[in-house]
């Protein structure tokens, strides 16, 4: 009978093992290859069959969105026309556990011919893609974690993990940081917390609830009523910021005055002295000065100090700021 705990422990531990003998590996090779990526004018052209494939396509991609131009390319597909896309300013980091895959083997005459720089990864040093490369990572592994020890899956993990190191290099060695990330990723949550401004968010113009320091409170209630966001800014004439009245506020007034609240005016009950943020700040800084003074809007003034807009906490969670 199996036991089913045991046989998922055993696979994390070779697979475990398997990266962790990686680093012992990394030397003037593992160097050599970051530096023939890093002054590469062209493109990073990534290749390997079947589960390698899979690996490759992965390691194409993170190199793309750490800032190393990528792509992958099928072996199978590239001796029948894909090999245009190949120039002699590109690299090619082909991917083959035996480095005897034939597709990829197939492509040595024309890397060589067009002197092309070939990055290998394989788990034979000795294989026909290991020799012909001008630079060779080992990623062999002691065994494979399936029972019969032919199903890639330490191999495939080990060289996943290789790829990531390679990548991580690069984009150390780039100074890559969160707004280049962030560049490449505007859907993504850190592209909204990076790129999306106050301004992009902001209720202004006629969304704008606003009311004078010397509107009614029946008037000032309707305003914040009709405009959704449960307070109001309030101004002098000039529109000039003097305070903000909010549902809070509405609460308070009338636990402490009553029905007489409703005879006060909007100045009168306000909160003076609101938060507010520029326009030009990150919606993710207004975020956190709401979460800091536990309160659900800002008010945003011009360049002269007048009313402008008002951003909502709402609005902000809605586009996965967090």
């Amino acid at each position: 009978m199996y036991d089913i705990v045991e046989i998922a422990k055993r696979v994390l531990r070779i697979e475990a093992e398997a990266v962790s003998a990686l680093a012992g590996r990394i030397d003037s090779s593992f160097e050599k290859a970051v530096a023939l990526i890093f002054d590469c004018s062209g493109r990073v052209i990534v290749t390997g069959m079947g589960k390698s494939g899979l690996v490759g396509k992965k390691m194409a991609a993170t190199l793309a969105s750490t800032g190393t131009p990528s792509f992958f390319m099928h072996p199978a597909e590239a001796s029948h026309g894909d090999l245009g896309m190949v120039t002699s300013d590109d690299v090619i980091l082909a991917i083959s556990n035996s480095g005897e895959t034939e597709e990829i083997v197939g492509l040595i005459p024309f890397i060589e011919r067009f002197n092309v720089k070939l990055i290998s990864m394989t788990g034979n040093a000795g294989s026909s893609l290991a020799k012909a490369s001008e630079v060779h990572l080992d990623v062999a592994v002691k065994e494979e974690a399936c029972p019969l020890g032919i199903v890639p899956t330490a191999s495939t993990t080990a060289t996943m993990a290789m790829g990531d190191a390679i990548a991580v290099a690069l984009l150390s060695k780039r100074g890559f940081k969160e707004e280049d990330f962030a560049l490449f990723h505007p859907g993504g949550s850190l592209g909204k917390k990076l790129f999306l401004k106050v301004a992009d968010l902001m209720h202004s113009n006629d969304a704008l609830p606003l009311v004078k320091s010397g509107t009614s409170m029946v008037e000032a209630v309707m305003e914040i009523s009709s405009k959704r966001l449960g307070v109001a800014v309030v101004t002098d004439v000039n529109k000039n910021i003097l305070g903000i009245l909010t549902d809070g506020d509405l609460r308070r007034g009338i636990e402490k005055w009553g029905k007489a609240f409703f005879d006060m005016k909007a100045g009168e009950a306000m909160t003076k002295n609101p938060k507010t943020i520029s326009e030009d700040e990150l919606a993710a800084k207004a975020l956190g000065i709401m979460e800091k003074h536990s309160i659900t809007s800002i008010v945003v003034p011009d360049a002269e100090g007048c009313a402008k807009g008002v951003i909502h906490l709402h609005d902000i969670l809605r586009k996965g700021i967090v």
